[in-house]
């Protein structure tokens, strides 16, 4: 360790039993202590410079300097206890402050250059902003009138934690290159920065508080009586001053700052004004706000069910016909809260109520508060409500298509007691389809039949999902096979010349496309005589196709006969060739 390293510790070392002794004796009235720079010359450039800072505003008993002097004395007798090097002075509060107002600023000079042991706020407060003045000062001393240290710390309610107030006033009574609006917003952005890094340099942070005002708004606040103006001209302590703010503080001390007729009349009525903007916040709130916070999650709850949005004149009604009544889930007493927001909104806008008082506010919020929790469970109930339902829905898409299926096989009805034994005797067991889609539709139905009992659980509706899914998925594209096969064999294909076409026989009707190569396909239609042959052809189209294929009865069987060969060769050509395979 250097000389000079262990010189600081033993310095620290001093001044933590130093701090110690004095805070055990006066912590009550202790603001701060600061190590002071050494001065440049005389005995004390070797000691260890102390300043203690005392808070005096409860002291009335005895003269100001002889309090000092007799706490000088103790501090004094404490410090030469710990160390014959420690040289303290003690500071009053007052004294401070007063030597502010003489404009004797040597001493927060002094101040800002030292090194802080404890503090309750006071001392970084001086600190920060005697840096912050002299950035300032430096580069816009023409144009600061007062540069003013306020708030709570010099009101005697300051804490550690408390925000540090100063507030500039900035001369613009003799600005000529720009408006006084924008020689204040310009300042004002430059000084807020420097504040910044006044806190950067001091390591006090985000603690300086600045506010700037220009002369003539400041003297027109004075003017008003601005309630801010007035504590900052009480309170506030100097830090610089060009002959301003100290005759304005003298000037209100005795009495002779008074606020006009005018702000005085103006301030009188803005009691009243507020009241009244809290009247119509309060009916704003009962009117609207309670009002649209339950109708639309109410409407909401209602779409979930599946209705369309009820009005808010139908939207009580369907509550009570739907949840209350039709599905019994919801109780009438939570209508009853929707109707009471509802009366009230419409009383308020037909003028039939004026005001809304505190008391009906609170029996409203409270209420809206116990409508929108109840409501939530609402939302829960719908759901699984929806999910229940979509089983009868699963169970009869399932069973469509399994007669869709057995349909293919030559079944046309089958009712829903015989649906699982046709599907097991036609499909199953002739090997159509895989055993493991028969357990399938079985516990479809089981699910369903579960249902009506009441008695099916959540996680059953998800498998069901799960499995209706797979069924419906598997018998869909087995039907679109059946059908694409039994097609095949009722479609006839043929090449002429080096084009090729198809005639496709359906039921009474033959559909014919002469050409299958060509962009845009025409279609056209004819009748299939008694003896097999085509009469009466006619422009169709795709559509028409499209709805004949999907309205064939399978299983189809299609004949061809002689008859219509010949007529293939009046439509195709002499040279027509029937495709085989």
């Amino acid at each position: 360790m250097s000389e000079a390293e262990k010189q600081f510790a033993a310095t620290k070392k001093t001044l933590e039993q130093f701090e110690k002794k004095i805070r055990a004796k006066f912590d009550e009235y202790i603001m701060g202590i600061m190590l002071l720079p050494p001065p440049r010359e005389g005995e004390a450039k070797d000691k260890i410079n102390v300043l203690v800072l005392m808070d005096d505003t409860d002291s009335q008993k005895m003269p100001k300097a002889e309090l000092q002097a007799k706490l000088q004395d103790i501090v004094d007798k404490e410090a030469a206890i710990v160390s014959k090097d420690l040289l303290p002075e003690v500071l009053l509060l007052s004294e401070l402050w007063q030597a502010c107002y003489d404009g004797k600023h040597d001493l927060l000079q002094m101040m800002a250059l030292g090194q802080i042991v404890h503090d309750k706020g006071m001392l970084q407060a001086v600190k920060i902003a005697e840096i912050h003045k002299s950035m300032v000062l430096k580069k816009f001393e023409k144009y600061i009138v007062s540069y003013v240290l306020a708030g709570s710390l010099v009101q005697g309610r300051a804490t550690p934690e408390s925000d540090i107030d100063v507030f500039i006033v900035i001369d613009d009574t003799d600005v000529k290159k720009m408006t006084r609006a924008e020689l204040k917003d310009k300042l004002r952005a430059i000084i807020i920065g420097m504040g910044h890094d006044a806190g950067q340099l001091t390591g006090i942070k985000n603690k300086l508080n600045v506010q700037v005002y220009i002369l003539t708004d400041f003297w027109d606040n004075i003017k008003e009586a601005n309630p801010i103006i007035f504590t900052f001209l009480r309170d506030g302590i100097p830090f610089y001053d060009r002959g301003i703010f100290m005759p304005w503080k003298q000037l209100l001390k005795m009495g002779k700052v008074k606020p006009s007729p005018e702000a005085i009349d103006m301030y009188k009525s803005t009691g009243d004004q507020m009241v009244q903007r809290m009247q119509f916040k309060m009916n704003e709130i009962a009117m609207e706000d309670a009002f649209w916070a339950v109708q639309t999650p109410t409407q909401a709850a209602i779409m979930l069910y599946g209705l369309p949005p009820p009005t808010p004149k139908e939207t009580a009604g369907v509550l009570r016909d739907v949840f209350v009544k039709k599905e019994k889930i919801f109780e009438e007493e939570y209508v009853k809260i929707f109707e009471k927001i509802l009366k009230t909104r419409k009383d308020m806008e037909h003028l039939t109520k004026k005001n809304i008082t505190g008391k009906e506010l609170d029996e409203i919020l409270t209420g809206a508060k116990k409508y929108l929790e109840r409501l939530n469970k609402l939302f829960e109930q719908i759901t699984n409500l929806k999910e229940k339902e979509d089983v009868l829905h699963l169970w009869e898409s399932a069973a469509t298509v399994v007669r869709d299926a057995l349909k293919l096989e030559g079944v046309e009805k089958a009712s829903e007691e015989q649906l699982v034994p046709l599907f097991k005797e036609t499909i199953i067991h002739a090997g159509v389809v895989p055993e493991k889609y028969l357990r399938l539709v079985q516990e479809l139905q089981h699910a369903k039949n579960e249902h009506a009992k009441g008695k099916l659980q959540m996680s059953d509706v998800h498998a069901m999902k799960k499995k209706a899914s797979e069924l419906i998925k598997f018998l869909v594209e087995h039907i679109q096979r059946k059908r694409g096969h039994e097609l095949e064999r009722a479609r006839i294909r043929v090449k002429y010349g080096d084009k090729y076409g198809e005639v496709l026989l359906l039921d009474k009707h033959a559909f014919i496309t002469p050409d299958l190569d060509a962009k845009e396909k025409e279609v056209q239609k004819a009748v299939i005589k008694k003896d097999g042959g085509l009469a009466n052809i006619q422009a169709s189209s795709l559509e028409e196709l499209e709805h004949a294929i999907t309205n064939l009865k399978l299983p189809h069987n299609a004949f061809i006969k002689q008859p219509i060969f010949d007529d293939l060769k009046k439509i195709f050509g002499k040279d027509v060739e029937i495709l085989i395979g």
